[in-house]
């Protein structure tokens, strides 16, 4: 592969379409992006407000702190911060300036303000059908599969856009199914530096210093100062430590930016922060670093286009396995070790269930990360999982695929239960 090849610039179009910045847990980012969008065209506050929401929405909104709203948490409060304060020309940022006297609107809107939460009856895994009501006026904005995704906007009884439903969380972003790990190795090996220097640098930028508050704040669980202090010593637990620091932060309401990937700021952080540790200590150059972050991020997309970015499935393994071949890949490893780590990660930690967006996400990061390391560790002693040790098969691809399919098939009525549990139903 070389630049120029249609192959590679595909590469590139798939990390910028997916290494994206964003301020807050995605999930409920979106839904104050479809409430600011659909605020934007009512031209007023809306005194009722119904949301339609898929349950993968209402689980990854449930717990987790929404940024800039003084700590409140849940649908009303994220699509409602995107109604009072939201800007939604920034997208995923699109709350990332809310002034005190915002807050306290907010606060005051929530108790006079009928908002109404309902879940779906779309089959789709990511559904925000959001409708507004003010007087005589109405609107209805609706986004799937992916966070800025806008398919539907009415404004009384008047249609302004109405795309196809897709099924497909891929729906109008570039096609994935160029993904491999061969093709992955030579696309980093062949990569001009200039091409990513700005987009991968910007995601370690912005990750480490969303980690590094992690450590030195007061967040969630310090799941990463928790590590840090009983096992630092070691520099794959320090890497751990990092990352899961990073999501320490996040998931309480940090109000720093990450840059995401698939969809997520714990899988973008995940996939970064792991291998900017080991680079650092081991004071390796800014150029091989760059490359192994890259071909981290594209090792987890590769895996994350079979589960699909909302699913019963800890997006986070997904992200530790790319950590590891990250590392494989910074300390010399080619092809055939960035494969055995993969494949060997992948049989530590499938299955790993996603139970929403909360402080605990903070801990499976730290375990995912460990089992790249261990797959990458495996492979320097000799050691790795055969075709037919459970879910592994022969080619990592292969394997990737049955990852995918375990996801998408096997948890469906994983995620269903999962919802219920966590509604006490």
């Amino acid at each position: 592969m070389k630049k120029g090849d249609g192959i590679y610039q595909q590469y590139l179009d798939i990390l910028k379409e997916e290494l994206r910045p964003a301020m807050g847990c995605t999930e409920p980012i979106a839904l104050a992006y479809a409430g600011a969008k659909a605020r934007e065209l009512l031209g007023a506050e809306p005194t009722r407000v119904e949301a339609w929401v898929s349950g993968n929405i209402i689980k990854n909104v449930k717990s987790v702190i929404v940024p800039n709203t003084g700590g409140l948490c849940g649908i009303a409060a994220a699509v409602c911060a995107g109604i009072v304060a939201g800007d939604p020309e920034k997208e995923l940022q699109v709350i990332s300036q809310v002034s005190p006297e915002q807050q306290q609107r907010l606060r005051q809107y929530l108790k006079t303000a009928t908002v109404e939460i309902h879940p779906s009856d779309s089959e789709l895994v990511f559904d925000i059908d959001l409708r507004l009501f003010w007087e005589e006026e109405f609107v209805r904005v609706r986004i799937i599969n992916h966070h800025t995704n806008l398919v539907y906007i009415e404004k009384n009884g008047e249609i302004l856009l109405e795309l196809p439903v897709a099924e497909s969380s891929e729906d109008r972003l570039t096609d994935k199914s160029c993904l491999s790990m061969v093709r992955i190795v030579e696309f980093v090996d062949a990569l001009d530096m200039e091409d990513v220097r700005e987009l991968v640098g910007r995601q370690i930028e912005y990750n480490m210093a969303i980690a590094r508050e992690g450590l030195k704040g007061d967040w969630g669980a310090n799941v990463g100062r928790v590590i840090l202090s009983r096992q630092g010593e070691l520099l794959s637990k320090k890497a751990a430590a990092y990352a899961a620091a990073g999501s320490d932060a996040r998931m309480s309401g940090c109000e720093m930016p990450v840059i995401i990937l698939s969809g997520s700021g714990n899988q973008g952080i995940t996939a970064s922060v792991p291998v900017v540790i080991y680079a650092r200590e081991l004071g390796l150059p800014e150029e091989q670093l760059l490359r192994a972050v890259t071909l981290s991020d594209l090792v987890t997309i590769h895996q994350k286009t079979g589960i699909g970015r909302l699913s019963a499935f800890c997006g986070a393994i997904s992200a530790g396995c790319g950590a590891g071949a990250g590392i494989a890949y910074l300390l010399g490893g080619g092809l055939h070790a960035i494969a055995h780590t993969v494949v060997n990660a992948i049989a530590i930690l499938s299955g790993t269930i996603c139970d929403g967006a909360k402080p605990s996400c903070a801990a499976k990061i730290a375990a995912a990360v460990d089992a790249g390391i261990l797959g990458w560790d495996m492979y320097q002693e000799h050691q790795q999982f055969y075709g037919g040790d459970g879910i592994v098969t022969k080619g990592a691809d292969n394997t990737v695929n049955n990852v995918g399919r375990l996801a998408r098939e096997g948890m469906r009525e994983t995620d269903k239960t999962i919802l219920k549990i966590m509604l006490n139903q």
